[in-house]
């Protein structure tokens, strides 16, 4: 893939995005500055700009990048914002905020993953990133309040804690649903200690969310 091919289909990716309904042209410019082909195996690096979800490590995926695109918007982010995302897989989502952020921590539950996003997002030079491993599902207590927390894995529920290390006026967006097919794509935005707007933006499909308040690990959730 030459540098002239490669910027053309993210130009052509982004234009797909527009099409689908993502409005937002900051969200646009970074979706459009972020080399997704760069945090794909090299195996799929030729589809790395087709709007699909790819296969990563761990039996992990890098999210369509529509979807990364509407998660963005719906997360309506300032320059100064304090994000955690949930689910670092490639390292792309976070590449993305990192562009309309001040700051990322994103928490990965596999270490390889977590290490390999790491070191990928440094060389790249997305030193306003941190990764961090655990239990996504617990949030990230050492560095809350957030101003938004982006999920990128589907849950059962909206995890307490993830509200709880919202800021106020913050926004959570999650998929939530009984089975990674079948989820909604919701935004929480806290108005008060106990009071939260909610907002469904539409079905989408996730990896399962795994963790104490999501799935347990070694479950496919919606199969018997």
């Amino acid at each position: 893939m030459t540098d002239d091919t490669r910027d053309e289909d993210r130009r052509r990716m982004v234009d797909l995005i527009r099409r689908a309904g993502v409005r937002d042209p900051d969200v646009l410019a970074a979706m459009e500055a972020v080399p997704r082909d760069a945090f794909v195996p090299e195996a799929e690096r030729f589809r790395a700009y087709d709007d699909r979800a790819l296969p990563i490590e761990a039996g992990q995926t890098i999210s369509q990048p529509f979807i990364v695109a509407l998660m963005a918007e719906a997360a309506r982010l300032e320059p100064a914002d304090r994000v955690l995302e949930i689910g670092t897989g490639s390292g792309y989502g976070a590449a993305v905020l990192s562009r309309l952020a001040g700051s990322v921590v994103t928490v990965e539950r596999h270490p390889d993953l977590a290490e390999t996003a790491r070191r990928r997002l440094a060389a790249l030079g997305y030193d306003t990133v941190e990764v961090v491993v655990g239990d996504g599902t617990r949030g990230w207590p050492d560095a809350a309040p957030f101003d938004a927390i982006v999920v990128t894995a589907g849950g059962p529920a909206i995890p307490a804690p993830l509200k709880e290390q919202l800021a106020l006026d913050g926004r959570l967006i999650i998929p939530v649903g009984p089975a990674p097919g079948d989820l909604d794509l919701l935004r929480l935005t806290r108005r008060g200690p106990d009071s939260f707007d909610e907002d469904d933006l539409g079905r989408v499909a996730f990896v399962p969310l795994i963790g104490a308040h999501g799935w347990p690990d070694g479950t496919t959730p919606g199969r018997s």
